[in-house]
């Protein structure tokens, strides 16, 4: 979602956190808060709060290294990709990236961190061995807002929102081989763990698209909640997760069946979500609530509503 442009602060506060065997616990889950230009951290085992981390700017796209040491946050106001150490919790790092950085992914292999750069129409690839800019993909698609690596990270899938299309880059020739034509204004995506099928959807057509990988065909349109638009997958499979801003609610759907079997009401404004590495219980940031609900995936109930900074862009788990 592109905002105007603010000025970036570059004064970097890192607050001091009482539990110092926190590296000891997991996981936690990390909350980019884009008018209060932070990052909340949630302990997972108790859902509460611990700390905070004053990034500046407006923090959106998060991701975390594959050893949970290092968070990748993208920040709009400085056109630029925060490193942001878990433990010192301080930012240590700012990466140059094209006009209004959005969405951010981890390979697979957890060599390569991409950000979708949303009036650049590209994607920049940094390499996590070196934390530096390696190379950047011009998009066809206009207005890119996710980029998700596909589990055996062969495939780039990348929404664009204003061209109605899910761009597919090849990963090994850096360079995008196909699209496919979807509803208005394509946001969220996963992959199913085999990576045979991705799931997005489209926010305006407030609709989920399943797509098959191998012959880059739509296989079937779900109906989701108005304003569908974050999408997660759980760790087996079985379940893909949408968030549906205007309804304020997440819809569950059974990757089986293709169809929804449940609807849980959560804050307002849903946006992105993530889900715990056994599966368990899913977060949501709610960016008009200011905070994130936890669902038990087990019963599609809500366990607990946890308040965070302003405008929660997304979460991410480690």
């Amino acid at each position: 979602m592109t905002s105007p442009r603010t000025r970036f602060v570059p004064a970097i506060v890192s607050l001091a956190l009482a539990l110092p065997s926190w590296s000891l616990a997991a996981p936690f889950a990390y909350v980019p808060n884009e008018k209060s230009g932070t990052l909340s951290i949630i302990d997972c085992a108790s859902d509460t709060v611990v700390g905070e981390i004053a990034s500046g700017g407006k923090p959106r796209g998060v991701a975390i290294s594959r050893d949970g040491k290092l968070l990748y946050v993208s920040d709009q106001s400085s056109n630029s990709l925060l490193l942001v150490d878990a433990d010192s919790k301080a930012v240590t790092g700012k990466i140059a990236l094209g006009e209004s950085p959005e969405g951010v992914g981890i390979s697979p292999a957890g060599d390569w961190v991409v950000a979708a750069i949303e009036l650049s129409n590209a994607v920049t690839f940094i390499s996590t061995k070196t934390n530096e800019k390696a190379f950047t993909i011009k998009t066809r698609g206009e207005n890119p807002e996710h980029a998700k690596f596909s589990p055996n990270g062969k495939w780039l899938y990348v929404s664009a929102e204003e061209a109605d299309t899910l761009d597919i880059i090849d990963v090994a020739q850096k360079k995008q081989v196909a699209s496919v034509t979807l509803g208005k204004r394509p946001r969220g995506i996963a992959f199913t763990p085999d990576g045979s099928r991705a799931y997005i959807a489209a926010e305006i057509a407030s609709t989920v698209y399943v797509v098959d990988v191998a012959s880059r065909k739509v296989l079937k349109e779900i109906k989701a909640g108005n304003f569908s638009n974050g999408v997660t997958m759980a760790p087996d499979g079985k379940r893909v997760y949408i968030s549906n801003g205007r309804d304020g609610t997440v819809s569950v759907i059974d990757t089986a069946a293709n169809n929804i079997i449940a609807t849980i009401p959560v804050g307002k404004r849903p946006w992105n979500m993530a889900i715990t590495p056994d599966g368990k219980k899913l977060y949501v940031a709610n960016g008009r609530s200011n905070s994130v609900s936890v669902i038990d995936t087990a019963t599609n109930a809500v366990l607990k509503d946890i308040a965070v900074g302003e405008s929660p862009w997304g979460v991410v788990i480690h």
